[in-house]
């Protein structure tokens, strides 16, 4: 059988003879953001999962979102330190960890409601 100019061949399982399909897409390790989509689309939009899966959208789907938290991530938290400046840190070591965790937890939030459960 010939689809899209490409041989399509079979191997044989039991009494059934199933397609031999491969996915040829770049595997380069997703993201924690990048994971956190996948997982959102598998538990709460699976049609859309399968459906970007069985396309071969959602790699570079995933890969797109990921990117783009990576740098919205980083754009947030220099407006937050512009508005929240810093302690000094040399003065004041645990301040300055405690200040700069609650601005990544909030810049993550923001990333976490607008791109991944979006």
């Amino acid at each position: 059988m010939n689809m899209n100019s490409k041989n399509v061949t079979y191997s044989t399982v039991g009494d059934y003879q199933l397609p031999n399909l491969t996915l040829n897409q770049p595997r380069k390790p997703l993201g924690k953001y990048g994971r956190l989509r996948r997982t959102y689309l598998m538990n709460h939009r699976p049609v859309l999962y399968n459906t970007m899966l069985l396309n071969g959208s959602l790699y570079p789907h995933l890969m797109e979102v990921e990117q783009t938290a990576e740098s919205q991530m980083q754009q947030t938290m220099q407006g937050l330190l512009k508005q929240n400046p810093a302690p000094n840190k040399e003065q004041h070591q645990i301040g300055w960890v405690q200040h700069m965790n609650s601005l990544k937890a909030q810049a993550e939030e923001l990333v976490l409601n607008e791109l991944i459960y979006s």
